[in-house]
Parts: structure tokens; sequence; C-alpha cells
């Protein structure tokens, strides 16, 4: 694509930017016209959670033992230190070694 239309695709860059940043503004200038009560504190706090559950949930289905080892590695450093970067960092260094010593 890239070849046969180098300004397509840099139109197509352009409008995912120019959306991207359309709907970060438009969040926090509703956000900040809502009430937030207990009820929507509570839905914004899970929400970081269930993010990262919905982005690791696929790769546990189709990852194989690899990723279920990254998976555990990772609930067992959230469960010891309760760091999420850590966690994240540390499930990503283990799955980078499992990929690397099992292809």
């Amino acid at each position: 694509m890239i070849e046969k239309d180098a300004f397509g695709f840099l139109l197509v860059i352009a409008l995912m930017t120019l959306v991207v940043y359309v709907t970060r503004i438009v969040g926090y200038w509703l956000i900040g016209r809502l009430v937030i009560g207990p009820r929507l504190r509570r839905i914004l706090e899970a929400l970081p959670g269930a993010v990262i559950a919905a982005t690791v949930a696929p790769t546990l289905v189709h990852g194989g033992m690899r990723s279920l080892v990254a998976l555990a590695a990772t609930a067992l450093v959230m469960i010891l230190i309760r760091k999420d970067f850590l966690a994240v960092f540390t499930g990503a260094a283990v799955a980078a070694a499992m990929f690397a010593v099992f292809p």
C-alpha cells in the first residue's frame, strides 16, 4: 500500500491521530461535566484491570503453555509484591524468555 500511494497512507495516519486526539479531548470534557458518585468511581477504578484482562484473554486462549507460564509469573508477582508495573514487566520478560527458549 505504501509503495502505491504514500499520500493515502500518510492521510490515514493523520486521520487516525486526529480521531484519537478528539476522543481523548471529548473524554476529558465529558468527565469534567459528570458528577462522580461512588458507583461511577468504582467503575472507573475497575477499568484498568478490565482492559488488561481483555488484552490478555485472547493470548491465553491461543498462546499455549508459554503464555500460561508468563501469566502465572505475572500473577505470582502481583500476589506477592502488589505492584502492577512490576507484574506486567515480569510477565513480558517471562513471555519473551519462553518464546526465545521454546520457539
